[in-house]
């Protein structure tokens, strides 16, 4: 394998996942911030080859069975293990109507959330960070940082959120099809605070775009204009830059910050 694909196999898991999610690769390269967008073509174009080499190779003497014989056996073998896959991970499984529905507008604080994951690459490796963002201001409620995407990393973020603000029954939290928002974790997590869960339709990334915009200005304003080394590092400086975006960036629709338009229905 070439050098520089060393590291950069790691992500197959992830590319793999935004696949699912109906993503193309120049989305997916541009939201995992790679430049080189062939890379995503390469990792599923070896994932694909491993696939189909599952025929068995001889040497000297022939095969007790045909070459068609042992492909089909292959053939077979894949469907039924894919049958027991789909029905074990089938079993927690959690789908959500769409209730937001392009409907970006919120009457007050906490009323309508939208989360969403993006990565922040450095030296060391990779950091995860899941935001939750307010429809009512645009603010970062709650983020969390963490070197491994997984389910309780989402959680974290969303016990932030409930610690930090006052969160009633009327609170709606919109995610996108990823599977720690179908996971029996999450649901069990947003029954026991009041959440109602919202969900896009597969394909459809547009109701998440509080998230989406917030990741691509926090990494064009800041990420993007330096070279991070370590995790500790990208945290420290996405703390700061959060801090900012919340307390003295102006946002252009309502030329208040977000914590003063926030202060403005408390007033």
């Amino acid at each position: 394998m070439p050098r520089k694909y060393e590291k950069v196999i790691e992500l197959l898991p992830i590319v793999k996942e935004l696949t699912s999610q109906g993503k193309t690769q120049p989305q997916i390269a541009d939201e995992l911030g790679l430049s080189d967008k062939k890379v995503v073509w390469n990792l599923l174009y070896r994932e694909r080859q491993k696939e189909v080499q599952g025929v068995p190779r001889f040497r000297g003497r022939k095969p007790a069975k045909t070459l068609q014989e042992y492909k089909y056996e292959n053939k077979r073998l894949k469907m039924e293990n894919g049958r027991k896959q789909y029905r074990n991970y089938g079993e927690h499984l959690h789908r959500y109507p769409n209730l937001l529905n392009r409907n970006f507008y919120a009457e007050k604080p906490n009323q309508k959330w939208v989360t969403d994951i993006s990565c922040i690459h450095t030296k060391q490796g990779v950091l995860y960070l899941p935001v939750i963002g307010d429809l009512y201001d645009n603010s970062v409620v709650a983020y969390q940082t963490g070197t491994e995407q997984n389910i309780n990393l989402v959680l974290s973020t969303i016990e932030t959120a409930k610690h930090k603000e006052k969160v009633t029954a009327e609170v709606q939290l919109h995610t996108d099809q990823g599977f720690q928002y179908t996971s029996q974790a999450y649901y069990r997590l947003t029954q026991s605070y009041g959440i109602t869960p919202s969900m896009s339709r597969r394909g459809n990334p547009y109701d998440s775009d509080l998230a989406e915009n917030f990741f691509s200005i926090l990494k064009i304003e800041c990420i993007y204009r330096v070279k991070l080394q370590t995790y500790e590092e990208a945290r420290l400086l996405i703390s700061e830059y959060i801090h900012f975006y919340n307390n003295e960036r102006i946002q252009l629709k309502t030329k208040l910050t977000p914590l003063e338009k926030r202060n403005q229905f408390v007033a």
